[in-house]
């Protein structure tokens, strides 16, 4: 089959949107929000602004467009684990949280938590967009997987929303310094060792004693 060059462009139009977005993401976390232009972005992708305008209308579009394609998908993947979950519920809560890590090791998108900290106050539109869209969502997928465990009797009761902020805080923690400290070779940390003491030191403290006796 011969590919025309209508063929041609109509890929690569297709595909612009996805490379405007990864060239957000990156500058972004590079360079914070505030120092991010649109010009730039349109550059890194290799098209004009002009282009850039035909997708996204503006710098706050862009934002809202990495997390809807990058961090919601995640948020929805988590939503079908609670439904279809049949394990016992600290399984069920380290696959979430593992997942998560994951996204966050293994993208750009490990630097959005310390790119909300650093920006929010300033940008009060898009701190309410994230807030309203990652951080609620993940919340309560926390707070579901923890009332199984509690309705079960696997884990012992707990003020739940204190222990979300306490079981969601090392990995967003691990993240920060990643994108923070990190790149001035301020401290070294393993990642995966991170993880397994968190995890240890998490599970040993919610489990309920008396049923894992």
């Amino acid at each position: 089959m011969t590919t025309t060059s209508t063929d041609t462009r109509k890929r690569r139009k297709e595909a612009r949107p996805a490379e405007l977005l990864s060239a957000a993401l990156e500058l972004f976390v590079e360079r914070g929000f505030a120092a991010t232009k649109l010009e730039d972005v349109a550059s890194r992708a290799g098209v004009s602004k002009g282009t850039l305008y035909l997708y996204f209308d503006s710098k706050e579009s862009l934002f809202k467009a990495v997390i809807e394609q990058g961090i919601v998908p995640l948020l929805d993947e988590g939503e079908q684990m609670l439904l279809q979950h049949r394990d016992n519920a600290h399984s069920l809560l380290q696959e979430m949280i593992m997942r998560w890590w994951q996204l966050l090791d293994g993208s750009s998108l490990g630097g959005i938590p310390k790119l909300m900290i650093s920006e929010a106050g300033n940008f009060p539109d898009v701190a309410t967009y994230y807030y309203d869209n990652v951080i609620v969502r993940g919340r309560e997928l926390m707070r579901q997987a923890l009332l199984r465990g509690i309705s079960t009797g696997e884990f012992r009761k707990l003020d739940i929303e204190s222990a979300i902020d306490v079981v969601m805080a090392p990995v967003l923690m691990l993240a920060v310094w990643r994108y923070s400290l990190a790149p001035c070779g301020c401290g070294k940390q393993d990642p995966q060792a991170y993880m397994q003491t968190y995890l240890d030191i998490l599970m040993n403290g919610i489990l309920n004693k008396e049923q894992h006796k």
